[in-house]
């Protein structure tokens, strides 16, 4: 079934077969800063790869967390000096990740139920591989 999809990939059910690691974005287009990355370059780095978010990267690219508008719009409603603070002050330390061999489709399913736009993806023991977004799914015209 895999293979039709390659064969196919024009197609309807080739398009509904397209797996995460088809669609995310990879290497310098991953929005990517450390805990200790002032929330100024934060900022600058998600405004820069466009994405609404960026990952919060160990040195040894593992995933510890993520930022996004969200949660720089929250961070500005509480916080009376938000630009004084770090990226590992301010991200979600429980991102949603998943593995770029999952179904295109599971990736919108998920995003959908959790009301999020954006999925970091993710190896067996945490290497951020990419990210996917919601507009990466739709631009496919799979649904």
């Amino acid at each position: 079934m895999e293979d039709f999809a390659s064969v196919h990939p024009a197609g309807a059910i080739g398009k509904k077969l397209l797996r995460v690691e088809e669609l995310m974005h990879r290497g310098e287009a991953i929005p990517r800063v450390f805990e200790t990355t002032p929330m100024s370059e934060v900022i600058y780095e998600m405004s820069r790869k466009g994405l609404g978010m960026t990952t919060v990267a160990s040195p040894d690219d593992k995933l510890l967390g993520i930022i996004s508008d969200g949660d720089l719009r929250r961070l500005l409603e509480k916080s009376p000096a938000p630009l004084k603070l770090v990226a590992g002050d301010c991200m979600t330390r429980t991102p949603k990740s998943i593995s770029g061999r999952e179904l295109a489709t599971s990736a919108l399913a998920r995003m959908e139920e959790l009301k999020i736009t954006s999925l970091v993806v993710v190896d067996a023991v945490g290497t951020i591989l990419g990210v996917v977004h919601i507009h990466d799914l739709w631009r496919t015209q799979m649904f």
